[in-house]
């Protein structure tokens, strides 16, 4: 929604004249542009689903060639996602949309469910690339290029079943055995985590309420105007009255329509990705734990295995090594989330109030100038009667 496309008559607000600087360096400083359209449906006798177009265009040195088109389906996104989290455990992996319906829609493959989530599939390559370490994941940069037959042969060079199954029977056992002694600043961090989790959910819940409250209002008004426009017919002394409050109520139809689409646009999508961002974040919180857990059960077992113990304490150098490294990179990315997080809620709500300024000034213009017009002909209609 374009916010600042104010009336002649009306001032524009500071807010809205800080939204129109554009900083002249920062694409200079980017270097890989993403952009996820045009959703086409797929029939086979097996299945339906949607695949996407991404274009890619970028001046890295890295990739053969400065653009690519490509067209991935949901399934992809979720491999892609799966290999960010095995290269890098404790970092902090943007959300994906849901798999499944999200609530409120009827149908599966409508257009507004594949608008939203092509949206939503579009912030989530767009944050992997803005990342100073996802973005270089050599995964990512063969989902942006392969052709679909080579992304296929891509998975396969994967993991086998068992070495997945162990690995998983392993982070099993590591979670079970739990963690003796994390560290403080990584408790502080769960806490917060749990609070905030709370905290945005709730807000989301709200702005779903308040957007379907004013749908309902919306859908009101419609029908109250032209209401006027009929009773005008019958009522020959207030029928320019009567025609005027319709107007007016048409005209705060409009504000009002803008108002919802700038809270779908700009408020619903942010508080709903950082509801799924506390997910992601508790998945990381319980990586880290499981590589320090591992670290632990070694430590552990030296006391007990003395004949094993150079073999032992060589696997717990490297094992130290593995969670001063995640620890680090979980302590670095948490610093970075939480700033893109207060400034994406923070320009979010700015962006509502705003949105609600303009819409209650528009309203008031409306309707003063309703009584304007109301007044001067009563002023004329006196003068008449005086002469």
């Amino acid at each position: 929604t374009d916010i600042n496309s104010f009336s002649p008559m009306m001032p524009t607000s500071p807010l809205s004249m800080i939204n129109q600087i554009k900083f002249e360096d920062e694409s200079d400083l980017k270097d890989l542009f993403i952009t996820v359209d045009e959703p086409e449906s797929h029939v086979t006798t097996i299945e339906t689903f949607i695949t996407y177009r991404i274009i890619t265009k970028t001046s890295r040195g890295e990739f053969d060639s400065s653009e690519f088109e490509v067209r991935r389906r949901y399934q992809d996104f979720l491999w892609l996602k799966g290999k960010l989290e095995e290269a890098h455990p404790t970092l902090i992996i943007p959300p994906l949309p849901e798999k499944f319906i999200v609530k409120g829609m009827v149908e599966r493959f409508n257009d507004d469910f594949i608008e939203t989530r092509r949206k939503a599939l579009h912030k989530f390559l767009n944050r992997i690339a803005d990342h100073p370490t996802l973005t270089f994941n050599e995964d990512f940069k063969v989902f942006l290029t392969a052709q679909a037959w080579e992304l296929s042969s891509h998975k396969k060079q994967g993991p086998g079943l068992l070495s997945r199954m162990g690995q998983t029977v392993r982070a099993v056992a590591s979670s079970l055995r739990g963690v003796k002694n994390r560290p403080e600043d990584f408790m502080e961090m769960n806490h917060f985590i749990e609070i905030f989790s709370q905290k945005i959910n709730l807000i989301d819940k709200i702005s779903q309420r308040i957007y379907k409250e004013e749908r309902e209002y919306f859908d009101e008004m419609k029908e109250y105007g032209p209401i006027h426009v009929l009773w005008s017919a019958s009522e020959e002394d207030l029928a320019d009255p009567l025609k005027g409050i319709a107007s007016c109520i048409e005209e705060c139809c409009t504000a009002i329509e803008k108002r919802m689409s700038g809270l779908s646009e700009a408020v619903l999508p942010v508080m709903h990705e950082y509801v799924l961002y506390g997910d992601v974040l508790m998945g990381v919180m319980k990586r880290r734990d499981q590589i320090q857990a591992e670290l632990d059960s070694r430590v552990e077992a030296l006391t007990y295995r003395k004949a094993d113990a150079d073999l032992l304490t060589e696997e717990i150098g490297k094992l130290e090594d593995k969670v001063e490294c995640a620890n680090n990179a979980l302590r670095a990315d948490w610093e970075r989330w939480k700033q893109n997080m207060q400034s994406d809620i923070k320009s979010a709500f700015a962006d509502m109030a705003e949105e609600n300024v303009h819409y209650y000034e528009q309203c008031l213009a409306t309707w003063e100038s309703f009584l304007t017009s109301q007044t001067d002909l009563h002023l004329e209609e006196d003068s008449e009667d005086r002469l």
